[in-house]
């Protein structure tokens, strides 16, 4: 069995993971056009009528800008948390929306998708991992600090998209004032590069295959930096690192029978 995943974009000006299989699949977030959005699932070959619902992380416009045009044009669910509803008021029709709490598993065909609150400066945020019993996939972005939730999830992992937003020598030394640099890594911002990179080398998985490195900052950031920084450390896991401004390729993740986690 395997699973198929994508970014199909990933950065303050939109993000949206694919990860799916033959038959189901699911996004997490919307924060691009429902229009590039199906425009970028067209050039990878992913059919929307095989999404089976939107998982919606928080409230923030970069994570949802694309849900209700999407929802609608397929009748997609939307699975969206009472808090975030709430504080986003997106308006998807009723009978298309679906609330969930923290640690419920959601059941969507072949696959389970498990969401779990996260330290972010937003109303009611989560995190979500996606299985098909076998292959097991994290979707770890806007996370202000490495909490024992997200560890224990990460633990689980055969392939993450996981937040490495800024260097901190980029950040310290740059042009954001005071007050915007203490929001990003305050604790309840964003994850550094230095610590997606501790929580990768301490607590991955013995089969982490791809670690997709997300929402980098445009300016505390570079995707060469974040790149030789976690490859100097992968030793059997592919790194990736999702761009602000096109789809990645879909990737293929496996995993080995004798070390499966269901």
């Amino acid at each position: 069995m395997s699973l198929f995943i994508t970014s199909l974009n990933s950065g303050s000006n939109g993000n949206c993971y694919y990860v799916g299989n033959d038959q189901d699949a699911v996004l997490v977030d919307v924060g691009i056009s429902a229009r590039e959005t199906l425009r970028r699932m067209q050039r990878l070959g992913l059919s929307p009528e095989r999404i089976k619902a939107i998982f919606v992380s928080h409230e923030h416009g970069d994570h949802i800008t694309g849900i209700v045009g999407l929802s609608r044009k397929y009748n997609i669910p939307v699975y969206i948390s009472a808090g975030t509803h709430e504080a986003a008021r997106l308006p998807i029709n009723d009978e298309l929306r679906r609330h969930f709490n923290n640690n419920d598993m959601i059941v969507l065909g072949s696959l389970q998708i498990t969401a779990f609150t996260k330290a972010h400066d937003a109303a009611d945020p989560y995190s979500f991992t996606v299985s098909d019993g076998l292959v097991n996939v994290g979707v770890f972005t806007d996370i202000g600090r490495v909490c024992a939730n997200l560890i224990r999830h990460f633990k689980t992992c055969h392939a993450v998209f996981l937040e490495a937003n800024y260097c901190e020598q980029m950040l310290a030394n740059g042009p954001y004032p005071f007050h915007l640099k203490r929001r990003i890594s305050g604790g309840r911002g964003h994850l550094s590069n230095n610590q997606a990179l501790d929580l990768f080398t301490r607590h991955r998985h013995a089969q982490l295959s791809h670690l997709i490195l997300a929402h980098l900052s445009k300016n505390n950031n570079d995707p060469d930096l974040v790149n030789r920084l976690f490859s100097a450390q992968r030793k059997s896991t592919q790194i990736f690192v999702a761009s602000r401004y096109h789809e990645m390729p879909l990737l293929t993740v496996r995993a080995n029978r004798q070390m499966a986690l269901f």
